[in-house]
């Protein structure tokens, strides 16, 4: 029997073949954008421009060059084709930046939400652009000389690299600098060295530093309710999922998404940012003692939040959750998650629809005890790309919407209607937990805040969904809903002025950071770590 052929290239050409791959179709999200920016400037030098793929090619070689190794060279140049095609897709389709938050996204991301993102054209990018160049790789046979041989070619193959990026530098330098630094933001574009040095920060920090120590928060918390009305308070917190607060009919939005709560007596907030773009950041932080601006995943990991803080002043807390997880924050309280693979009418497999979370909601506002109560409901809301999997099919209140999960290939009328019925369902389950809440107002003090985790692009200038980096994220992207309904008791026990507080919801800037003590402080929690001047509910108190 006759061996079968196996085409042969030599790992130095091999190198460089990828080299001119990468840069000419695995960057194309970058090259694209680069392109963008030199059409904008006057008087480019043409050196400048034509200089640029062999700037990009070189270094690239060095790199490819150096994980190069006999035996090992193979495996690593198909992961990185693989890993670099996905990759590709989700920046060029969606304008998504794999930076150290977007890898913690990835890291939590449930089996549902991952196949959200399959569809023909993605299937077909990566089929085209990462499984036939790996298979390609995988057939060729990579030939070597002696080991000296193959250190010389290597030396020389990085030398002249470096030497041809010298010369670029040499004559180019202030072309290229005046580019980086005007448009620092195209470094976070480069595949494969932006993404791969963002998984390697998040596994250093996740699994290999050292945990800090333990910090406990509040332990002194206690209910201070001087104007006590001798019934307990009963608090529901809505955390929604990609809800952009500009959508929001009550925040001056022209079409009625907010049919079902308006009228209600709900107060809406028209200013508020959210601490991320994605809900791994947002949902730790909004629920952390620290600001936005001082935020560390690291260490709000190791100490006490929000929650915490409650259960210590000795309230009820229970979290119901259907958007995958709480990210840690509802480790150490009474929850409940709820799986798509459970099944049920509103369940398909991949996601829950939020109406899953109704029934397991009355039971715990009719479980017994005179306990001061939070009850936090975990939305899975507007999650994307999926967005018509959001809602019932008569709740389509927009049409026609975007059936379908390569959003980018739907008009953006259908994009905006499918997304807007999301938000018009969102709205009917607050409208159902407000009236639940309605229903015990002899027996508790109740009152509901909703407040969404960030927000969502929709296509504006080539952007989709979320995960921007916060400094080049759009208000799209930042900028969520709060709204809040208290009972009159609620209020009153408060010392709460009703008009002062839709002033202060009409012209105030408020952001996530109001959260932690906003809550305390409705809820009559006097502790150490309060800081009233947070408290967004704190200028409408009466003395």
């Amino acid at each position: 029997m006759g061996v079968a052929f196996r085409p042969g290239i030599s790992s130095r050409r091999l190198v460089l073949l990828l080299a001119l791959y990468f840069f000419l179709v695995l960057n194309l999200p970058l090259t694209t954008r680069l392109m963008g920016i030199l059409e904008g400037l006057d008087g480019v030098s043409a050196g400048f421009v034509l200089s640029i793929p062999v700037f990009f090619v070189a270094c690239l070689n060095v790199l490819f060059t150096l994980v190069a190794v006999k035996y090992l060279e193979k495996g690593i140049f198909i992961a990185l084709l693989l890993l670099s095609s996905a990759v590709s897709y989700a920046m060029f389709e969606y304008g998504v930046v794999f930076d150290r938050n977007m890898m913690a996204t990835i890291m939590q991301t449930h089996q549902g939400e991952a196949k959200s993102y399959l569809n023909g054209a993605s299937v077909l990018w990566f089929v085209l652009t990462g499984v036939l160049p790996a298979l390609l790789v995988a057939r060729v046979r990579i030939e070597h000389g002696g080991w000296l041989k193959d250190v010389l070619w290597k030396g020389v193959s990085v030398l002249g690299s470096l030497a041809a990026i010298g010369v670029i530098a040499a004559g180019y330098y202030q072309d290229y600098a005046s580019v980086g630094r005007n448009h620092n933001y195209l470094k976070q574009l480069i595949i494969p060295t932006y993404y791969l040095s963002s998984a390697s920060g998040y596994i250093h920090q996740t699994y290999l530093k050292e945990a800090l120590p333990w910090r406990t928060l509040g332990e002194d918390a206690s209910v201070s309710r001087p104007h006590h009305n001798h019934k307990p308070n009963l608090l529901v917190l809505m955390v929604g999922e990609t809800a952009r607060g500009m959508n929001f009919e009550l925040n001056g939005y022209p079409r009625d998404t907010n049919a079902f709560t308006r009228g209600q007596g709900v107060v809406s907030f028209q200013s508020v940012s959210s601490c991320g773009t994605a809900t791994a950041v947002s949902v730790p932080c909004m629920f952390s003692r620290q600001s936005r601006s001082e935020y560390d995943a690291e260490r709000s990991e190791r100490q006490d939040n929000l929650l915490d803080v409650l259960s210590h002043a000795g309230l009820d807390i229970t979290w119901l959750d259907n958007d995958g997880g709480c990210k840690g924050v509802c480790d150490r309280v009474a929850s409940q998650a709820f799986h798509p693979e459970d099944g049920g009418p509103l369940c398909d497999g991949d996601y829950c629809q939020d109406g899953v979370m109704l029934d397991p909601l009355r039971q715990v506002l009719d479980r017994p005890g005179s306990q001061d109560r939070v009850l936090v409901l975990h939305l899975v809301g507007s999650h994307g790309p999926t967005y018509y999997q959001r809602y019932p099919a008569e709740f389509a209140h927009f049409t026609p919407d975007c059936q379908r999960s390569d959003i980018q290939n739907c008009s953006a009328r259908e994009l905006v209607n499918t997304y807007d019925n999301t938000l018009y369902y969102t709205d009917y389950i607050i409208s159902r937990v407000l009236q639940e809440l309605k229903q015990r107002q002899s027996e508790w003090n109740t009152g509901l805040i909703y407040l969404s985790d960030h927000g969502e692009s929709l296509g504006e200038n080539g952007l989709y969904l979320h995960g921007m980096p916060y400094a080049l994220a759009p208000e799209q992207q930042t900028r969520v809903p709060l709204l809040m309904w208290l009972s009159g008791e609620l209020e009153r026990e408060n010392r709460l002025d009703h008009r002062c507080l839709q002033q202060e919801a009409s012209a105030g800037q408020f952001s996530h950071d109001n959260l932690f003590d906003s809550v305390l402080g409705l809820m009559g929690v006097s502790t150490q770590v309060y800081r009233p001047g947070l408290d967004m509910l704190a200028p409408c108190r009466a003395g």
